[in-house]
């Protein structure tokens, strides 16, 4: 089991830039980064957001499940994380303790992630169904370390040349997909 708590001196804040691709920049960036990075795996993942006051979910993968609140509000640049790994087949039983405590599910997302080290940087080239193609770049930084860790990720995705949707688009999005995802996943 993992734990990331806050401690002054840790790295504790994702710092993450992400934009939405069409298909075709989707199959160019996995072509690039298994060349230019390394690759690190294939994933299928299904997360259930809870209707909590903070972003709370769950997460099965291939290798692991994982309860994990993210601090702060959806699509901000950086947030306090705080994780707890547990193994795949006790899914179920995070998301029976979490409907025991009186929490809904609000949102299920079914996504396909290719993972990749680049450089200094951790990038997911994802499909999600119902939602679509993303590129995401993610550092770990500390609190006051977040402003230039932002600013180099920035860098680094016009560098792919790719332009970086706004938050409001993305909220626009997320609000659509939180309102139709049953549909949106036929």
């Amino acid at each position: 089991m993992v734990v990331n708590v806050a401690y002054p001196m840790a790295k504790n804040i994702e710092v993450e830039i992400r934009s939405f691709i069409s298909p075709e920049q989707y199959k160019r960036l996995i072509s690039f980064f298994t060349e230019k990075g390394i690759f690190l795996n294939e994933d299928e993942q299904v997360t259930h957001y809870f209707n909590s006051k903070e972003d709370l979910r769950i997460q099965k993968n291939k290798f692991y499940a994982k309860v994990w609140l993210k601090k702060g509000k959806i699509h901000d640049d950086s947030r306090e994380e705080i994780e707890i790994k547990v193994p795949v087949e006790d899914f179920e039983k995070l998301e029976m303790l979490f409907l025991s405590l009186g929490y809904a599910v609000s949102i299920k997302w079914f996504r396909i992630r290719h993972s990749f080290q680049w450089q200094d940087i951790e990038v997911a080239v994802d499909y999600t169904k119902g939602y679509g193609y993303i590129l995401e770049l993610e550092q770990m930084a500390r609190e006051e370390d977040k402003g230039k860790v932002l600013d180099y990720l920035k860098g680094k995705l016009m560098e792919l040349g790719i332009v970086e949707t706004s938050k409001e688009e993305f909220d626009r999005k997320y609000k659509y997909y939180k309102e139709n995802w049953k549909e949106l996943i036929q």
